[in-house]
């Protein structure tokens, strides 16, 4: 699907006080002005997700990061209007995570990532190993990933890369709705479930590093 370009997004990103600059590693404890758990949602969409768990979690502090400023400008105009103080944005190819964060992660939520279905271009799945290799170096303790997809395939692969990087899973359904399981539900979940759509979902840990 092709991305529809918003004019004037990076204005509106730079303008918000909830939009931080990738210019340098940030220090998030510092930023943050407390010691509470960190959470990361990559490929955080328009914001929905991340910013219904800011408010209803206000002991915890969330960072979502998105590719596309175009993507991002609709996130940061929903919580611009917002007083919430655990929350904030980043224009970041995961890629490049570990040039800015260093070991503070507490949880990482992976909500309906590109499949990146043909298999040439598995690496780039935000559950291949190089990935996996690359949160492991900014988990601040047990690494903990929280997915959730409509993509039986993406699923499959998930809990094989996971299982082979040492992870245990604390919760798998292949059907969220059925399950007695806290949820938060995306843009994109909310539209698949309307279409009669199974959301995958698992929660892995892994134990010993």
């Amino acid at each position: 699907m092709r991305l529809r370009n918003v004019k004037n997004a990076l204005e509106t990103l730079n303008n918000s006080k909830y939009f931080i600059q990738t210019n340098n590693q940030n220090k998030w404890q510092e930023y943050f002005h407390n010691n509470n758990p960190i959470c990361l949602e990559i490929g955080c969409g328009k914001g929905d997700f991340l910013i219904n768990m800011a408010k209803t979690f206000p002991n915890i502090n969330f960072i979502g990061i998105e590719k596309y400023e175009s993507v991002l400008d609709r996130a940061i105009k929903k919580v611009n209007d917002l007083k919430i103080s655990n929350i904030v944005f980043m224009c970041l190819d995961a890629k490049n995570l570990n040039n800015y964060f260093a070991k503070e992660i507490d949880t990482i939520y992976l909500n309906f990532s590109d499949p990146w279905p043909k298999k040439r271009h598995a690496k780039r799945r935000l559950t291949s190993v190089n990935f996996l290799d690359i949160y492991d170096q900014i988990f601040k303790n047990e690494p903990h990933i929280i997915l959730k997809t409509d993509n039986i395939n993406l699923f499959a692969y998930s809990l094989e890369t996971l299982s082979s990087k040492n992870y245990e899973f604390k919760k798998v359904s292949l059907d969220l709705a059925k399950e007695d399981i806290f949820n938060i539900e995306t843009e994109y979940e909310k539209k698949f479930k309307n279409l009669g759509y199974k959301i995958n979902y698992l929660e892995a840990v892994k134990k010993h590093r």
